[in-house]
């Protein structure tokens, strides 16, 4: 069975900045795709970044493009999102998600096939 393992999450003021970290367990695990999803109270959860994991290729949604990098260290089965200039507005519990099939949207909550625990992010005005 994967697991995803989300850490890095915390408290910072606005214009501050975070480095979430993903680590899947297992020598088995094998993802064609990884992302990051937020979701808010009273949200739904909503894409943030993804990234293909032989490729390197990366897709970010639009509030967070310019001030978000994903990344991906395949020794390490781990995938990074870097968080720079935080909002307010960013404030959500951060889940990593691995897609292990090619295909889909990368946007699409059903793409993905593992969900790690989620780790809170908060950001002060």
């Amino acid at each position: 069975q994967v697991q995803l393992v989300e850490s890095g999450g915390g408290l910072v003021q606005a214009g501050g900045s975070l480095r979430l970290s993903c680590a899947a367990s297992g020598r088995t695990f094998s993802s064609y795709r990884m992302a990051w999803f937020r979701q808010a109270p009273g949200k739904e959860r909503a894409f943030v970044a993804a990234i293909t994991w032989s490729s390197g290729i990366t897709y970010y949604a639009d509030s967070v493009k310019g001030r978000f990098t994903i990344s991906r260290d395949n020794a390490k089965n781990t995938v990074y999102l870097q968080m720079n200039i935080l909002k307010p507005e960013d404030t959500a519990v951060y889940y990593c998600a691995a897609q292990t099939s090619s295909g889909g949207y990368y946007r699409a909550i059903g793409s993905y096939d593992y969900w790690g625990q989620g780790t809170q992010v908060t950001v002060s005005s």
